[in-house]
């Protein structure tokens, strides 16, 4: 297979060689991976692989990155190389691949030295097409020994981001692979990463030597990630509501200290929801224990530091809570990205304070990092708190950081369902700005607030702010809105903080406009949202059979992945098993039409699961009338051996209606045995007459051409023969 589309390079016509190999590409897009077509820009970059060109790979998460490499070296001789950082992803990967039937590995420091002496035997044999290995391991003195015995076809550098200062998760191990670019220059590099501003794409190519590399970039927009963010008030009791009313979807928390996740997790396993916690301080075996549970839908959601994600193939997790800011775009939306993996809905809430942004500044201030990178980090900051406090269109937002730009509203973000209402905000503007400059610009926000709510705490009453003539002149406004709009007044640059002064507020020259030259203010009237878990509504028929039989089709994917070792979505997605449930297929020919399922999960698979399908829909209690079905029933009878006629009786029918079950079933592919009811010599005379009518189907035309006159049910059986014939070539 993954040989002869390299011997029509020697003796085909170039214009030969691309028809041949654009159509082992699709068979194999089938074959391995059950799909009829490519996502967008997959072909080109794969045809790019294939003729040797460098290439930078910008795609979304979810968005095919892996097809990108794994098909291209399926379709070249020799091996291809594949730098990944997280031990866990590889193994993943490498499994999904053993079993949709391709050779790969994986060759990181967890595999004891007899295994790897294994591996090492496959690798030399030539056998192996995909070499999973850590960035550590690749630049070792003895895998570039091992390198140098292979025949190496591709390079592939996963999450190329890291290789990049300007990135979100630098790695000084990713710097070094330039090495192999300099080793390898007649080999295709291809680097492929989630998110990365245009600063950070050309330090990619430029670090890792890319030659002339073609750039695709795939669009940034996640329309199925519905974005909201709020301001971090009473964030336990929102994220309590909004994960019940979640249920039993699988979901994220991160969290920005090892101390929050235990104790956030902590406090909602009191509620009695089913989490754990997950941070690089565990110890191996505690995080492969709770990665494990996670992946395997035995815990519900976990609470985590960014340490968890990268290597998470989830591709059910259905929502994100991000419990506080995060420090840049590109760590958010990589984040978020692990949800809705497999194109269905999901959900993405932010809280915000000025506490995580000043937090997150003072890990930019403490760092020994040089002042370059110290500036550009603050920037990626001061964008995040954008977005976080925006209201406008937040999609618009982001597409606008990585180089996309438009005006229209996305439609899905918080900001364009439920548009925020403005209000005339100049009194409240004046009310803060007042109370501001009697304290002498001396105090830091939750402070001057209490002064303006009147509160009679200790440090009020010591600097007599109680007896400012501000002093409690809004104690209409809740303490929650007074954040809101002072917040949004920061933004408007009415009012600032001053980072050097313990975040004391401080004027601007805009605010001699609002005090005194009736300078226009906008806010935006923020309340906490009340939710309310969803009662369930009365499911129609057709919802109640498609949830029962996904029921037994993700029980029958656990016990198989328990089986076999791993989880649950590298036997199959849940986005396959619902094509499977909402086409659910009766016959062999229906299941390889399902997308998703190719011809080496078929036949892995294939009896297992129609097993699954047919038996539910043969089951008295399920409350729909499946199309289909009654072929279903005549093959179950025929299968115990049945013949047509008391097949017939038996289902009060005509034993033609017999006949022409058969014969539909044949055409599936089903195993019927059609020469049982008609003979050789009755199907030769019939593929006479068929052939003179032009192979019409209309059996009277070919009837009316036989002579002796042939039993329509038998001209039926001889035509499934003969079109399953011209259909295999025979």
């Amino acid at each position: 297979m993954t040989n002869f589309v390299w011997y029509y390079f020697v003796y085909l016509p170039h214009h030969k060689v691309f028809i041949m190999q654009d159509a082992e590409k699709y068979r194999i897009l089938k074959e391995i991976w059950g799909y009829t077509s490519f996502r967008l820009h997959q072909s080109e970059i794969i045809d790019g692989v294939l003729d040797g060109k460098d290439s930078l790979v910008i795609m979304p998460t979810g968005g095919g990155k892996s097809l990108c490499f794994q098909l291209p070296a399926l379709l070249m001789d020799g091996t291809a190389v594949v730098i990944s950082p997280l031990i866990a992803l590889m193994n993943d990967q490498v499994n999904a691949l053993q079993l949709s039937g391709v050779q790969a590995v994986a060759y990181h420091s967890n595999i004891p030295q007899s295994e790897l002496n294994k591996i090492e035997i496959q690798l030399l044999s030539g056998k192996v097409k995909l070499l999973y290995v850590s960035p550590e391991r690749a630049n070792s003195y003895e895998f570039a020994q091992l390198l140098s015995r292979l025949k190496i076809n591709l390079f592939t550098i996963d999450e190329a981001h890291c290789v990049s200062v300007w990135g979100n998760d630098f790695r000084p191990d990713y710097i070094a692979l330039h090495k192999l670019r300099d080793a390898y220059a007649h080999i295709p590099f291809i680097a492929l990463t989630a998110t990365a501003d245009a600063a950070t794409q050309a330090d990619i190519s430029q670090q890792l030597h890319l030659s002339q590399p073609r750039h695709f970039v795939s669009s940034f927009e996640r329309n199925n990630i519905h974005v909201e963010a709020r301001p971090a008030e009473q964030r336990f009791r929102q994220v309590k509501d909004f994960v019940l009313r979640q249920q039993d979807k699988s979901g994220i928390i991160y969290c920005l200290s090892r101390k929050e996740t235990e104790r956030l997790s902590g406090k909602l396993k009191d509620t009695g929801m089913n989490c754990d916690f997950y941070h690089a301080g565990m110890d191996a075996e505690s995080r492969q224990r709770v990665q494990k549970a996670f992946q395997d839908d035995e815990i519900q959601f976990i609470c985590a530091t960014i340490a968890f994600g990268m290597g998470i193939d989830k591709a059910n997790i259905r929502w994100i809570i991000h419990y506080s800011m995060p420090k840049n775009l590109e760590g958010y939306y990589q984040e978020i990205g692990r949800s809705g993996r497999d194109g269905q809905s999901a959900e993405a809430l932010l809280f915000y304070s000025w506490a995580d942004y000043a937090l997150l500044k003072q890990f930019i201030d403490d760092s020994s990092a040089e002042e370059t990178f110290k500036t550009v980090q603050y920037a990626k900051l001061e964008r995040m708190w954008e977005f976080a406090s925006a209201y406008e269109c937040r999609t618009n937002i982001v597409l606008s950081y990585f180089g996309e730009y438009r005006t229209s509203p996305c439609g899905y973000c918080d900001n364009c369902r439920q548009p925020p209402k403005h209000k005339d905000g100049k009194t409240i503007a004046q009310k803060a700005l007042s109370a501001m400059i009697r304290c002498n610009e001396e105090v830091p926000m939750n402070l001057l607030i209490d002064i303006l709510r009147g509160s009679h705490r200790e440090e009020i009453i010591r600097n007599n702010y109680d007896k400012l003539k501000t002093f409690g002149v809004g104690r209409d406004i809740s303490f929650i809105n007074w954040k809101v709009y002072i917040t949004q007044l920061i933004n408007q640059g009415i009012i600032r903080i001053d980072y050097t002064d313990g975040f004391k507020l401080k004027t601007t020259p805009l605010s001699k406009d609002v005090l005194f030259n009736d300078k226009v203010v906008t806010l935006v009237d923020l309340a906490l949202p009340k939710f309310e878990v969803e009662q369930p509504r009365k499911q129609s028929k057709k919802a109640v059979f498609e949830e029962n039989l996904l029921g037994k089709l993700k029980e029958w994917r656990i016990q198989l992945a328990r089986e076999k070792g791993v989880p649950a979505f590298v036997i199959f997605t849940d986005k396959v098993l619902e094509n499977i449930t909402e086409k659910h297929p009766l016959t062999s020919a229906d299941l390889l039409s399902v997308e998703g399922i190719g011809n080496i999960k078929l036949e892995q698979y294939g009896d297992d699961i129609l097993a699954i399908v047919r038996g539910y829909v043969l089951d008295q209690d399920n409350l729909l009338k499946v199309k289909g079905s009654t072929y279903l029933e005549t093959f179950r009878l025929y299968n115990m051996g049945w013949a047509p006629e008391a097949i017939a009786k038996e289902r009060s029918i005509q034993v033609t209606t017999v006949f022409s079950h058969l014969a539909y079933l044949y055409s599936k592919g089903e195993k019927i045995d059609l020469l049982r009811y008609v003979t050789e010599d009755e199907i030769r005379d019939i593929e006479i007459a068929w052939k003179k009518t032009g192979k019409q189907t209309q059996l009277s035309s070919i009837s009316d051409l036989l002579n002796p006159p042939i039993d329509y049910y038998k001209i039926r059986l001889a035509l499934a023969i003969l079109m399953q014939n011209d259909l295999s070539g025979g």
